[in-house]
């Protein structure tokens, strides 16, 4: 366990902190913020971003490509993520479900820029980077204190494994 408690007692069920999370105002509040960061970066990018871009040094261009590229698909996660969660709220998906999106869309490990190449980059660009990361991170904290909440699914013998084991079970007695 990481310090925190992910369930609470409430008139004798357990509750989840997932699906008790995902309903409260703050997921709204992490939601309307990571989607308008989405909507900022998406602005910049295509506007201010793309003029800026052409007066970096030479030195920089690259940089810029690269941390705008990364910013975007750290962003993509984030929304991915957000999504999946607002619809588990809504009851448009169950948490089953959700888990099995997760693999398919993962949160990965944001990597930090090199510093010298960071300071390269126009002041809004780095703003947003830095933005993003922390977001990024509330996100990664939440899905794993989500994820300690499901439990792992165990598998389950088939029907048909099952009676084959009682057969090779019945055949070993009577060859004793």
């Amino acid at each position: 366990m990481n310090g925190f408690d992910v369930t609470f007692r409430d008139d004798q069920d357990w509750v989840d902190f997932g699906r008790s999370y995902v309903n409260s105002e703050a997921f709204k509040a992490l939601f309307r913020d990571g989607m308008t960061l989405v909507e900022e970066t998406a602005a910049y990018l295509d506007g201010e971003g793309r003029d800026e871009s052409r007066l970096v040094s030479r030195d920089a261009t690259l940089s810029y490509a690269a941390e705008s590229m990364r910013l975007t698909t750290l962003l993509m996660q984030i929304a991915s993520w957000l999504l999946v969660q607002r619809a588990v709220a809504e009851g448009e998906m169950t948490p089953a479900e959700a888990l099995q999106e997760k693999h398919r869309v993962k949160l990965g490990t944001a990597e930090p820029p090199k510093q010298q190449d960071f300071n390269l980059l126009p002041m809004r660009l780095q703003q947003l980077i830095v933005r993003g990361r922390r977001l990024h991170s509330r996100i990664l904290h939440l899905d794993a204190l989500i994820a300690e909440d499901r439990p792992t699914p165990q598998p389950v013998e088939s029907p048909v494994a099952a009676q084959q084991g009682l057969l090779r079970m019945a055949f070993r007695m009577s060859e004793g």
